[in-house]
């Protein structure tokens, strides 16, 4: 029969030996309301944060707008100084003008009818009004281009009208180029230049119906569209009617133009002919398709 002591041993060996917990799990239910209290602080978090981030904005957003303001300030500062620059200093004034291309005209001609107005701020210079004025005062000006030419120069590019026929007038010879445009009276014709005979009667149907002004134009349209040799070889246009224009040219020859429509197909049409027909004098090309050719 086993004693007290044995029974004590026995109970000591069954019973089985606390765990113990980790250092403060004993604290966990306060632990956890105190967690409570912290989540219940934390979520009123998200409106100091916001009021946190609204003032660093605040901040980072003065120093854009002083950047702008810098950014302005030498914007304007820049614009100033160009504009003092372009318009209120010496630096880029019109001193000179440079022509070119002028051949019967001369460069001292061009500059005067310019009238650029010298020592007046280069970006002042109308260049329009310039070209405006060369084409006004000297009719012999086909185009012009005028521009500015930095630092201190206006270019003038200039091109001459040339004349395709001349007509005689109180001694003196009048110009005209291949649009029918009378540009310039001289005293001395240009040589290699046909003149334009107007023979047509005043109260002819064709005088009638298209005018005298019109058949001279038809007249120079027929020598500006003659082949180039040709037309080197060409002393008189004859304006009969507005479709009988004949030339003359050198050597006896005679052209029968017809209108002075189609001038192209009658053009290579004559240049055709003359190579066929070495021989002969008078060239009809009025009909372009079906060109003659006759004399010895």
């Amino acid at each position: 029969m086993a004693g007290p002591t044995t029974a004590r041993r026995g109970d000591e060996r069954n019973r089985k030996p606390k765990r113990k917990s980790p250092a403060g799990s004993s604290q966990a239910p306060k632990n956890a309301g105190k967690g409570g209290k912290k989540s219940g602080k934390a979520a009123g978090k998200p409106k100091s944060a916001g009021t946190a981030g609204a003032r660093t904005g605040l901040r980072r957003l003065l120093p854009r707008r002083s950047r702008l303001i810098l950014w302005i300030l030498a914007v304007a500062l820049v614009g100033a100084g160009a504009g003092w620059i372009l318009y209120g200093s010496g630096w880029l004034r019109a001193t000179h003008v440079d022509v070119d291309g002028v051949e019967v005209l001369s460069a001292a001609e061009v500059r005067e009818a310019a009238a650029v107005p010298l020592g007046d701020p280069l970006i002042s210079v109308d260049t329009d009004a310039v070209a405006d004025r060369l084409r006004e005062r000297l009719p012999r000006i086909e185009s012009v281009d005028v521009s500015r030419d930095w630092p201190h120069g206006v270019a003038v590019e200039v091109t001459e009208r040339q004349p395709r026929a001349i007509v005689e007038k109180d001694g003196k010879f009048v110009e005209i180029d291949g649009s029918g445009v009378r540009f310039a009276t001289v005293d001395r014709p240009p040589a290699k230049v046909p003149r334009l005979v107007m023979e047509a009667p005043a109260d002819a149907p064709s005088t009638r119906r298209f005018g005298r002004p019109r058949l001279e134009r038809e007249g120079v349209r027929a020598a500006a569209a003659l082949p180039a040799d040709v037309r080197r070889d060409t002393r008189v246009i004859r304006v009969r009617s507005y479709d009988s224009i004949i030339m003359e040219l050198t050597g006896g020859r005679t052209v029968v133009w017809g209108s002075g429509e189609r001038g192209d197909a009658k053009a290579r049409s004559l240049t055709a002919l003359m190579k066929a027909a070495r021989g002969a004098d008078h060239f009809d090309v009025s009909a372009p398709g079906a060109p003659a050719a006759s004399g010895s």
